[in-house]
């Protein structure tokens, strides 16, 4: 049976689409990430999405020095469906999104909802839809986890390391570009990958280059 959230093609995917501006959080197709909605309009992009395809795009916003309501956003962001939702006591909810495929804004959209909308090309990700092969090129994955466990322990944090080799590269690069205490822009870049390969040399280099700062923070400011 093919799974209702991995997209056939662009040509299945809506062109308009609602965005969630959220520093610091990037999705990933195939990918997982919770969520805690709260402020008024995402509860009602939240609601309207339901609706409808319970399709989100998440997106960075870009680093500013004014405090805005329509903070400029990156270029590129991932659509998401949402695969889990509840409802909490106190009127927020929380939501899972899964990545569906990444996009690329053509411009953003005048609308009447609180939550902004922007017009997305997905057409630049073949890899998202599985139409592009990576062949020649592996990721090494010794290197990586021989980085990333320094790095955590310098972090102190902990891996279910059991579960990280049972993983496909695709799975643990893509959790890892996710979920890392990563800076935005080194985020956004992991985000911006081609592929799989090139994400996990991304993700390999930035560990490194953390591991040599001395002091786990991330090197790219």
């Amino acid at each position: 049976m093919a799974n209702p959230d991995r997209p056939t093609g662009p040509e299945s995917l809506p062109e308009r689409i609602a965005i969630f501006p959220l520093r610091g959080a990037i999705l990933l197709p195939g990918g997982r990430l919770p969520l805690n909605i709260f402020e008024p309009r995402y509860l009602a992009m939240t609601r309207d999405a339901m609706a409808g395809g319970r399709l989100i795009g998440m997106i960075q916003p870009r680093e500013t020095d004014e405090e805005t309501y329509t903070p400029p956003i990156y270029g590129i962001g991932c659509l998401g469906r949402i695969t889990e939702f509840a409802e909490t006591g106190d009127g927020r909810y929380q939501i899972a999104l899964t990545g569906v495929c990444r996009f690329r804004v053509s411009q953003e959209v005048a609308s009447d909802t609180a939550y902004r909308q922007v017009l997305a090309d997905y057409s630049g990700y073949p890899e998202d839809f599985g139409e592009e092969e990576t062949a020649g090129r592996t990721v090494d994955r010794h290197r990586l986890v021989g980085g990333l466990r320094k790095f955590l322990d310098r972090q102190g944090l902990k891996a279910d390391w059991e579960a990280a080799e049972r993983a496909s590269d695709v799975a643990l690069i893509n959790s890892l570009s996710m979920m890392l205490p990563l800076d935005p822009s080194e985020k956004q870049a992991l985000l911006e990958a081609a592929n799989v390969p090139e994400r996990a040399d991304i993700l390999t280099t930035l560990i490194e280059m953390s591991l040599m700062a001395g002091d786990g923070d991330s090197p790219v400011q």
